[in-house]
């Protein structure tokens, strides 16, 4: 007889995903502590709000990364699984 090992899939809390959440939030926070005075140059104003975009746009492109990493392993368990069967 055979014994086949069964997997079960466990969705639970993305850690990622939420680690990623807290940094755009911690970007805000400091932003809004950075955020140029009255008597600071015109410019500070863009050049804080363009890092403030690429960051989070960067933390963005990894957690896209991240969602096509787990969507690849997947597809590939799939195929093992129907290999086995």
């Amino acid at each position: 007889m055979r014994h086949k090992t069964v997997t079960v899939p466990v969705r639970g809390l993305d850690w990622k995903g939420l680690g990623y959440t807290v940094s755009i939030v911690s970007v805000f926070l400091l932003g809004a502590i950075a955020w140029p005075k009255e008597n600071d140059p015109a410019w500070h104003v863009a050049v804080l709000i363009v890092g403030m975009a690429t960051s989070i746009l960067g933390m963005g492109f990894r957690y896209k990364a991240h969602l096509d990493q787990q969507r690849e392993l997947r597809k590939t368990e799939r195929k093992v699984e129907k290999r086995e069967s």
